[in-house]
């Protein structure tokens, strides 16, 4: 009798499609202007059909196991996610010195910083479960820069979300023509490294524009506030917020289902 249970909710489970659930992730590899770089793609290999895509771009640490838990986490809400690499295969530290130095070298030129992300993007576009028609990209700390690059770049991009990422205020000709995608940032109202002046310049800017944004900023909460390792690098601007963390997650889980549509 107890076997004959066990058989009827084998079959139960097997009926719903959900006995073999599960995150697929890989690595792809790909160039850009003769540099070697991997990312990493994950999705959910139950998700019937086209899902919308997301990117994901690293903090200034480069691609390393915190942003690929962010693209698993995104896999797992039916989307399929590329965490791509902003610095060349295997580059990732866990040295301010050497990160300061990798995204500079990345940030100095604007045209290479937008040529490098559109790369990334041009790879999750490739993969053949994504909805190409429903894109949107999240980026931390550097990867938030570089998520509105992207968007003032005129990126096919539904959305962008920044976490804790530096404000940066489109150009007369991006805020009025080239911007597509919806902008939303999540920010520290502690962070050190976006001074006030800053963010009132930054305010100004998407106001004089035509862009549809939001700004949501989280009391006490300092830079690098959704890595749970913020607090063991030795660095009084960072700190773990589990409130803000939660809560700008919610809000990009918000903005994707406004942007993106409910159906995944």
């Amino acid at each position: 009798m107890k076997s004959k249970f066990f058989l009827i909710l084998l079959l139960l489970i097997l009926s719903t499609g959900t006995a073999f659930a599960k995150v697929v992730s890989q690595s792809i590899a790909y160039t850009e202007d003769g540099v070697s770089l991997e990312g990493y793609l994950a999705y959910d290999d139950t998700v019937s059909g086209k899902a919308p895509g997301i990117l994901v771009v690293h903090e200034w640490w480069g691609l390393n196991d915190y942003v690929r838990s962010r693209a698993e986490q995104l896999a797992r809400m039916g989307y399929v996610a590329f965490a791509l690499d902003m610095y060349g295969k295997g580059k990732s530290t866990e040295h301010p010195d050497q990160a300061a130095a990798w995204m500079k070298a990345i940030n100095a030129n604007m045209d290479q910083w937008l040529k490098r992300a559109m790369a990334g993007l041009d790879v999750l576009k490739k993969q053949p479960r994504v909805d190409t028609r429903r894109m949107a990209a999240i980026g931390y700390c550097f990867g938030g820069a570089t998520v509105q690059v992207l968007a003032y770049g005129g990126a096919d991009l539904k959305g962008v979300v920044s976490f804790h990422g530096s404000l940066i205020p489109p150009s007369a000709e991006q805020a009025g023509r080239t911007t597509q995608a919806k902008i939303l940032i999540c920010h520290g109202a502690q962070d050190p490294m976006n001074t006030p002046e800053a963010m009132t310049a930054y305010v100004n800017a998407m106001n004089a524009s035509t862009i549809d944004w939001q700004l949501i900023v989280y009391g006490g909460a300092r830079h690098s506030f959704t890595n749970p390792d913020a607090d063991k690098r030795s660095m009084a601007a960072l700190a773990y917020s589990p409130s803000a963390d939660r809560r700008s997650w919610q809000q990009m889980t918000n903005f994707f289902n406004e942007v993106l549509g409910d159906e995944k």
